[in-house]
């Protein structure tokens, strides 16, 4: 049974999403209840059915949020269930915290053989700030390792609802996904709004298409839009007619005569211009205009940030354009314009962690054909000179030169959901990270939540995985933004016969730089190739050289010639040739391959190689 769209009944609709940690089976979950509805017929489904780009599919994780409806029918009436499946990784809040003001309800999914972890109750509290109804899911309860009665309490303890009430699904074999739909018929609250007002919707969502230009998504808050509605883009003052107006069902997409209050579907103006269209934005009719925007979404804030240059100094128009479109799709991307004397034109772009920062430059490969280098990742820091002067520094190339009265980096609150086995390794870590101990609960005997301050650039290359190594997997990591704090920090750079990189300049703590600065002069002295003359490579803080390593000159045998004879005639050969690599020294410049680059930016080091 299909609800013809467009004409929907307030009252039977009922809009949704899963939250909750990465892998705890949010798209599994997702697929069977695509199945059970009918929507997807057992010939095309196949496993994460949602999830449309190939990076998501290989690396089986949910990137991008999907909307899709639903027909559901509960003691013989038909309802419409807007269900949103949103990604579980930290980099990725951003997609849930939207995908949240689109909806009444949430599922919180727990996998039941590894219960609460740091993202479920990140996820948690973000639904809760959003005012959604919450109901507490149990999934994996087919695995052989699953507690379901140890978890259903540890859950209903966190909600503060009874064990009773936590449901316990599988997301693989499809046991318990129709009470859950029951369920959600009967507690998520039906959408709430104005049908007789003005036109109001928000766009929480959009995406380029190569033939029909803009595809924006929407959730309708008061009125009606309907097709060939002039409509107008709130807060660019933008009129545009609509060509398409429908639901998402998932494929294909229904188009339908108008949406009404509560319901959840896209538009199509045929606009290409890609900044028209912004997450957030409030859509009204042109005609009879609402007066007052719908709230929004607050911008997000980069975190982590990094340069992205086309190997092709050619392909950079096309990387402009590419990061306009990338942008549209992932509303938390942020990028202006930089130049490096080593790589050419580029974009600074910001990023709101460092899995986000690979997924951005791999679709931007992958989707626009582009061959990319990105420089090490970096945060803002706040310099304060003697004289007075502050200035915000995103690149090590902007850092300033004179005397520097004080440095301030960005901190986060980490907080790490671990078993109680690893709290010795898990704080030596934080520590040597840097790390304040915050406090530490026990969320049962053997589960225990850990939380630090931690400074952001600390925690940006490889914490994650360190945690991950050293707690065996079981650790869980969320951190958010706690503002700043002073720090001793220094700039090295990297110096080729004298003259500074900037691409392999870097910001550190002056505990680290001697390390930085030898772990770099090694890598370059290995992946830059030999010179006609001997070349220099140092580390330098300031005017004070902290390392060094020498690229020896290729030389030719210019004794070859000579067998036995006289010692001095070797010995003029020998000045001679001496004398020609100081002059070629003066005159000469060292290339330096993208490939040297590529592999000094990173993050892994040699001795990390050389361990594999």
């Amino acid at each position: 049974m299909r609800t013809q769209p467009g004409q929907t009944d307030p009252a039977v609709l009922r809009n949704f999403c899963i939250i909750a940690h990465i892998d705890h089976g949010k798209s599994t979950l997702a697929d069977r209840m695509l199945q059970l509805t009918g929507v997807v017929d057992d010939r095309q489904m196949r496993a994460q059915y949602l999830d449309r780009m190939d990076i998501e599919r290989e690396r089986g994780i949910t990137i991008k949020s999907q909307a899709v409806r639903l027909p559901w029918t509960v003691n013989g009436v038909g309802h419409v269930l807007n269900m949103i499946d949103t990604p579980g990784h930290v980099d990725f809040t951003y997609e849930v915290s939207r995908s949240l003001e689109a909806c009444e309800g949430a599922v919180l999914l727990v996998d039941a053989a590894q219960g609460i972890e740091a993202q479920t109750l990140a996820n948690l509290y973000l639904a809760m700030g959003a005012d959604l109804h919450i109901i507490p899911v149990l999934n994996k309860i087919d695995l052989p390792a699953a507690q379901p009665d140890k978890y259903a309490a540890e859950l209903a303890g966190l909600i503060g609802c009874s064990p009773d009430d936590v449901l316990r699904v599988s997301g693989k074999t499809g046991a318990g996904v129709g009470e859950l739909l029951d369920k959600v018929v009967a507690e998520v609250p039906a959408p709430v709004g104005n049908a007789d007002a003005p036109a109001r919707a928000l766009i929480f969502d959009s995406v380029y298409d190569t033939y029909r230009g803009v595809v924006t998504y929407i959730r309708v808050i008061d009125g009606h839009l309907s097709k060939r509605d002039r409509l107008l883009m709130m807060s660019t003052g933008v009129q545009h007619d609509t060509l398409e107006i429908g639901v998402i069902s998932p494929e294909p997409t229904i188009s339908a005569k108008g949406l009404g209050v509560g319901e959840v579907g896209y538009l199509i103006t045929g606009v290409k211009d890609v900044r028209q269209s912004r997450v957030g934005d409030t859509v009204t009719s042109a005609v009879k205009p609402a007066t007052e925007m719908l709230g929004g979404y607050d911008h997000p804030r980069p975190m982590v940030f990094s340069g992205l240059y086309p190997i092709d100094g050619d392909d950079y128009p096309e990387l402009r354009e590419a990061l306009d479109k990338l942008q549209l799709n992932d509303a938390a991307l942020t990028y202006e314009p930089e130049t490096s004397a080593a790589l050419g034109f580029g974009f600074r772009c910001g990023f709101l962690g460092l899995l986000h920062m690979e997924i951005v430059r791999e679709r931007l490969e992958r989707e626009f054909n582009l061959s990319l280098i990105s420089t090490a990742p970096n945060v803002v820091y706040q310099v304060n000179m003697e004289d007075g002067k502050e200035f915000v520094v995103t690149n090590p190339s902007e850092f300033p030169a004179g005397k520097i009265d004080r440095i301030f980096e960005p901190v986060v609150k980490a907080t790490v959901l671990a078993p109680s086995d690893h709290i010795g390794a898990i704080m030596e870590l934080c520590q040597g990270r840097r790390g304040v101990l915050l406090g530490m609960d026990y969320l049962s005997e053997d589960r225990v939540e850990i939380r630090y301050t931690l400074p952001l650039g600390e925690i940006i290359f490889d914490f994650f995985d360190q945690l991950k190594s050293r707690t065996r997997g079981y650790a869980s990591l969320d951190y958010e933004p706690s503002g700043v704090q002073e720090s001793e920090l220094v700039k090295v750079d990297i110096l080729l016969q004298g003259e500074a990189v900037d691409a392999f300049s870097a910001i550190v703590h002056k505990d680290k730089a001697y390390a930085y600065g030898v772990e770099m002069a090694k890598k370059l002295r290995e992946l830059i190739p030999r010179q006609q003359f001997e070349v220099p490579i140092q580390a330098a803080i300031g005017s004070r050289v902290i390392a060094r390593e020498n690229i020896r000159a290729i030389r030719k045998d210019v004794l070859a010639k000579c067998y036995g004879g006289d010692i001095s005639r070797k010995r003029k050969l020998l000045e001679k040739q001496k004398e020609g690599k100081k002059r070629m020294k003066m005159v000469g410049r060292v290339e330096v391959p993208q490939e040297a680059f590529v592999a000094a930016l990173s993050t892994e080091s040699s001795t990390e190689k050389a361990k594999k």
